[in-house]
């Protein structure tokens, strides 16, 4: 098959989050499997600079760009992936974060920057940029390609659509006067296509045109169809939901693995888990703690937002401190609960480590150092990290919800008996709950033999991307046969 993946970030070539690492790892693991699986993005200043040689190979005219775009073809790195870089300085020559400004709030033209962007894929996709090249199928991700299904839907003889949901939340909401700008066609601004409340919203793009729609868990795939999860679309996804479905996001063990990992302390597998001990000692060092090899250490990495449950743990804290163990935090977000986190570490540093920043080395160590991984998210489409952890011998502690529900197994009687158990699972988003797995867990951690067992299990997991390869395979395959 040919196909065009197309998203708005790509590891390592520009990333916010887990869409990079999905848009930089999926593809591979597709083109590792015999398709021409060409993957298209804009040309970020970091992506130009981090995609290595690269050269134009066409110029196109779009609405939107005064001047023809530019189509940059090179590789991504260290892959077999062909790589389509658009090139429009006007909307993508920015400094730091692809859709917020140095002030912390959105461009405030990213409705333009996307629409552009989502133009220069459909122009690609019906073989209109000469390259002598036409896909069967196009997948879209998120918001920011929201419009290519929609503007695909207009042509007579367009490929194949998969829209994926990374994140619902994230819809790309705009106002009237922005849809009239971008000039897309009048009948769209309606409930049954692209208005949503008065606003327009890209992500309808996706969900009302695209031939099929997934998401990153079996469990997000019934969960957005609820009022608690859908962000106002449930109704619209119970519509489709014969065209809904569920992959879990793999994880590229060749980045993500303890016995192979450059960035931690020290390597180590499931027969050497004494070693997992020099990185629980230079985590400790990392973060300013006292270093102790018998004091749990409970580790969380990710965007510092409500999201997550950041606040749950900023609740416990007087709790937390009664008990004899060590937190360590790492990640950006939401400004008020970056200056919490940053003043509890400042109260305590004997027992709460602080990390206000973005750091993948540091990453890879707290989840090697960490005896345990907090991740009492309130939704979670997939999550990596929690499969980050289970491959690390770090159970993680998880809300039960969405890819976290499907990837982990909580360690109760029967679990610890049958030899499944793999982490610990509390029921309801609250600070009770996630006090009570905590405290199981540290109950476990009391006895070595159990807990190594558990974390044994977790590292026996398979969460590859060849994995989810296959099932995105047999999907693609089934959507390019409905449209012949």
């Amino acid at each position: 098959m040919d196909i065009l993946f197309a998203s708005s970030e790509a590891h390592p070539l520009i990333k916010t989050g887990g869409l990079a690492d999905v848009s930089g790892s999926l593809p591979r693991a597709i083109r590792n499997s015999k398709q021409e699986i060409r993957l298209i993005l804009p040309a970020y200043p970091q992506a130009l600079e981090r995609a290595g040689s690269v050269r134009e190979i066409a110029r196109i005219s779009l609405p939107g760009c005064d001047t023809p775009v530019r189509l940059l073809q090179g590789w991504l790195p260290h892959t077999r992936v062909r790589l389509y870089l658009v090139d429009c300085p006007a909307c993508f020559k920015r400094p730091g974060n692809p859709y917020v400004g140095p002030d912390g709030h959105d461009w405030p033209d990213n409705a333009e920057r996307f629409a552009l962007f989502a133009r220069a894929v459909c122009e690609v996709a019906m073989d209109r940029a000469g390259l002598d090249w036409r896909p069967q199928l196009v997948h879209c991700n998120d918001w920011q390609t929201g419009l290519v299904p929609a503007l695909l839907s207009l042509e007579a003889d367009r490929p194949a659509t998969l829209f994926t949901i990374h994140n619902l939340a994230y819809q790309g909401l705009f106002d009237w006067p922005t849809f009239q700008r971008l000039g897309l066609p009048g009948d769209w601004w309606s409930l049954d296509k692209l208005e949503f409340h008065g606003k327009l919203s890209f992500i309808k793009g996706g969900l009302v045109f695209s031939d099929w729609i997934n998401t990153v868990s079996p469990r997000y795939a019934q969960e957005i169809r609820t009022p608690q999860f859908g962000c106002g679309l449930e109704g619209l996804l119970e519509h489709r939901k014969d065209r809904l479905s569920g992959i879990l996001n793999g994880v590229d063990y060749r980045t993500w693995s303890p016995g192979r990992d450059p960035l931690i302390a020290r390597r180590y597998t499931s027969r050497t888990l004494r070693l997992k001990l020099d990185n629980k000692r230079a985590l400790q060092a990392a973060f300013g703690l006292p270093e102790d090899p018998f004091v749990p250490i409970f580790g969380h990495v990710g965007r510092i937002v409500e999201q997550k449950g950041i606040d749950l743990i900023l609740d416990l804290l007087p709790q937390l401190l009664e008990r004899h163990l060590q937190l360590v935090i790492l990640g950006t977000g939401q400004a008020t609960l970056e200056q919490a986190l940053r003043d509890a570490g400042q109260r305590h540093p004997e027992r709460f480590g602080v990390r206000i920043e973005y750091d993948e080395a540091l990453s890879h160590l707290l989840e090697a150092g960490s005896d345990a991984f907090l991740m009492p998210s309130r939704f979670e489409p997939c999550g990596l990290n929690q499969l980050y952890s289970l491959r690390y011998g770090t159970p993680p502690v998880v809300h039960n919800t969405g890819g976290l529900a499907d990837s982990v197994v909580d360690a109760n009687t029967a679990t610890l008996e049958d030899g499944t158990a793999t982490g610990f699972v509390f029921e309801r988003a609250e600070p009770g709950p996630l006090l009570d797995a905590i405290d199981r867990a540290l109950a476990l951690y009391t006895e070595p033999d159990r807990w190594k067992q558990l974390m044994q299990t977790g590292m026996r997991q398979d969460f590859s991307w060849t994995r989810s390869a296959a099932a995105y395979l047999d999907l693609y395959t089934r959507l390019v046969s409905e449209r012949r």
